[in-house]
């Protein structure tokens, strides 16, 4: 499961069923499958925080094509367990 956080154009992913409300909760994410999440990402040439508990950010230099690029990685990561 994953559960997305965000305040208008910043967001953060937690590979966990738990909402994630404080530390103790964004220490229930998987941490492995984060960095799993990252690599294959980073290979289909979309780069993002090396760490879970960083946040990402939209901005309006990002194009409906980079988005649309963004989600299409995202729909191509293999993820075990």
């Amino acid at each position: 499961a994953i559960t997305l956080n965000h305040v208008a154009s910043m967001f953060t992913l937690f590979f966990t069923a738990t909402p994630v409300t404080d530390y103790a909760t964004a220490k229930t994410g998987n941490s492995a499958t984060y960095g799993e999440f990252y690599r294959q990402m980073r290979e289909l040439g979309v780069n993002l925080a090396p760490s879970g508990f960083e946040c990402a950010f939209t901005s309006f230099a990002h194009t409906d094509a980079d988005l649309a690029a963004t989600l299409e990685a995202a729909r191509k990561v293999t993820l075990l367990g």
